[in-house]
């Protein structure tokens, strides 16, 4: 045990499942968890829709809300859950010495000015000029301005005070690792004392589902588990609108301020390139793993690196739980999602429900469970928590 010990203190969820721990947490641990669907406004695609929310709860000024497209406002809001749970929301000085570390991607596209700029295209032959006029009065600086990945972060600096040091990480599933990363690294090398870190992803979007589907990764068909995709139609993933944010403490800087711990933050273990089972076999061998324990794995679906990923976890004496199956899958928010999962997991002692008829039950008592997030086409990491 050390001063300079990873804790997490606050845990900020918003999902198809619900906002908060609470929700969360029972939706996890009811008989057989069902899915929340959307099978209408994107068919053949299914998405995991955003629940209704009172974006005044946490964003309190409608000018605030306004300027911000829904990812930000998401993003802004599973933040300010995170520092209400820590109990840091309000407290000015503990706000201003924050440091934040955001996982994000670009912002939502203008469809009606994409959609009139194909069509007229169509029956033009100098297309060049017809761009420069649409970019001349379409396409305002202001536009670009507000879908700057780093906003999110700017937003949450304006709406709930977080002042300290600030970072965005932009790169898909590996942002999200990079982030939670970089803020353990922080934390045990003493340049930060509390730090807020997480993502948001809205897929309820066109160009969002587009991304993916010009690689041919969006599943087809009636809906199944994150396990059981392999043989459906299309490319395996069924996306999610969602965020989640943590605040990490030094243990130190927790005591002292009287603060629950949920878990403690261990080694996270990273990869770059697009990971194989036995790449993955050996970020799990750095956690230094004993025992029997659960993994909260963020899997996508899609076929190799999921049924990769699933050798890996049995073969280290794992037991997984797929929650893509009940979120979808959030993109930059989905490191972020496992980990604070798995904290809820081990803080609960005990493991969530099987998520699908393929996963294995876990019997016992439980004070150490992996996170784990391992992209459609690249990145990944593992990360593992315990009892604090």
């Amino acid at each position: 045990m050390s001063a300079r010990d990873v804790v997490i203190t606050g845990i900020g969820l918003v999902s198809s499942l619900g906002e908060g721990t609470g929700q969360h947490w029972q939706q996890l641990t009811v008989d057989q968890p069902q899915p929340t669907l959307d099978r209408d406004r994107f068919t053949p695609y299914t998405v995991h829709p955003l629940p209704q929310l009172d974006w005044g709860l946490q964003i309190p000024k409608r000018s605030d809300q306004r300027q911000m497209e829904t990812w930000q406002r998401l993003g802004t809001y599973a933040a300010g859950l995170a520092l209400d749970d820590a109990g840091i929301k309000g407290d000015e000085a503990l706000c201003a010495t924050m440091d934040m570390i955001v996982a994000a991607g670009g912002g939502e596209r203008d469809i009606t000015v994409d959609t009139s700029i194909l069509e007229k295209s169509q029956s033009t032959s100098d297309k060049e000029v017809l761009l420069n006029e649409r970019l001349t009065t379409d396409l305002r600086p202001t536009l670009f301005l507000a879908q700057l990945s780093n906003l999110l972060a700017g937003n949450i600096s304006i709406v709930h005070k977080v002042t300290g040091s600030s970072r965005t990480f932009m790169g898909e599933e590996g942002a999200g690792v990079s982030a939670i990363e970089t803020a353990a690294a922080r934390i045990r090398s003493g340049q930060s004392t509390h730090l807020l870190v997480g993502a948001s992803y809205q897929t309820e979007h066109p160009d969002m589902l587009l991304n993916y589907e010009l690689g041919g990764y969006l599943h087809r068909g009636d809906w199944a588990p994150v396990w059981d995709r392999a043989k459906a139609q299309g490319g395996g993933i069924v996306s999610g609108s969602g965020g989640a944010f943590l605040v990490l403490e030094s243990r130190e800087h927790a005591e002292n301020r009287g603060r629950k711990i949920y878990a403690k933050l261990g080694r996270v273990a990273a990869a770059g390139a697009a990971p194989d089972e036995a790449q993955i076999t050996h970020m799990l061998s750095e956690l230094d793993l004993s025992g029997q324990h659960l993994a909260i794995s963020g899997a996508t679906g899609v076929e190799t690196i999921t049924d990769a990923e699933r050798s890996a976890l049995v073969a280290a004496g794992l037991t997984p739980r797929g929650f893509n199956s009940l979120t979808g899958h959030l993109k930059e928010a989905q490191f972020p999602f496992a980990v604070a999962l798995a904290a809820l997991a081990v803080s609960h002692g005990a493991a969530p429900a099987r998520m699908a008829s393929g996963e294995a039950p876990f019997s016992g008592p439980l004070d150490m469970a992996v996170a784990t997030s391992f992209g459609y086409r690249r990145y990944g990491g593992v990360a593992a928590l315990s009892r604090a």
